[in-house]
């Protein structure tokens, strides 16, 4: 077993079979990763769907969605995590790149970048700003690594204590915190693309302000730990 993919969901009934069949196309073969669904205590058939192709499903113990990705690496066989969400689509070689990485001894992360899913000019004009930004960052050694589109050494993880229990921001928080135990590659070709229904649903000039803030308030040592994580339903 060598990587171990943690999927976090809460009310995916719809959209929770097409995620986990595309896992049937990975160019890695599939005795070598296993696929652990945490569910956020859903009330519609997201466990029982994805219980027929996911290799765990559990419910969430832990607080956030930081929290859900802490309860599936808790489990994990893999030594690297790789973390996405239920709505994104990743490319057919995926887990194969991001072990590709893993054979330099040096890294502990890997990051990339991601897209929208649905084809409005709105969320693509955003993405592509929102892309170049991440870029440059990387090129200054600031990396978003992104819970859509990430994956880490499971004892460097655990090192640096896993997610923290943030509203936001939490994936800016666990680069800023592991890069210190190694190297962090982001690889423009690990390109995921994840549905923007919730950006919609709230805006995206508000979300985008709320994750500069939670990035910046990260960047200056002070995340927002006060804050509460609301799960909500799409």
């Amino acid at each position: 077993m060598r990587i171990s993919v943690v999927v976090p969901t809460f009310h995916e009934e719809a959209g929770i079979e097409a995620f986990l069949r595309q896992f049937e196309g990975q160019t890695l073969p599939r005795p070598e990763f296993e696929i652990i669904v945490v569910d956020g205590g859903s009330e519609d058939r997201t466990r029982e769907i994805a219980s027929g192709r996911a290799d765990r499903v559990i419910v969430q113990t832990s607080r956030g969605i930081g929290g859900a990705r802490n309860d599936g690496v808790a489990l994990a066989r893999g030594g690297i995590i790789a973390t996405t969400d239920a709505d994104c689509r990743v490319p057919d070689d995926w887990l194969e790149r991001i072990a590709s990485h893993f054979n330099d001894p040096t890294v502990v992360a890997v990051c990339g970048p991601d897209g929208p899913l649905e084809r409005s000019w709105k969320a693509r004009a955003i993405f592509l700003f929102v892309r170049s930004v991440i870029r440059l960052a990387a090129h200054v050694g600031v990396y978003g690594t992104g819970g859509t589109n990430s994956a880490f050494r499971r004892d460097a993880f655990l090192a640096v204590g896993g997610y923290r229990s943030l509203p936001h921001s939490d994936d800016i928080d666990l680069g800023v915190r592991i890069r210190a135990r190694g190297r962090i590659v982001y690889d423009p070709r690990l390109y995921v693309r994840l549905s923007v229904r919730r950006l919609e649903r709230q805006g995206y000039m508000r979300t985008l302000l709320l994750w500069l803030r939670g990035d910046l308030k990260v960047l200056a040592g002070r995340p927002l730990e006060d804050a509460e994580y609301a799960r909500q339903k799409y």
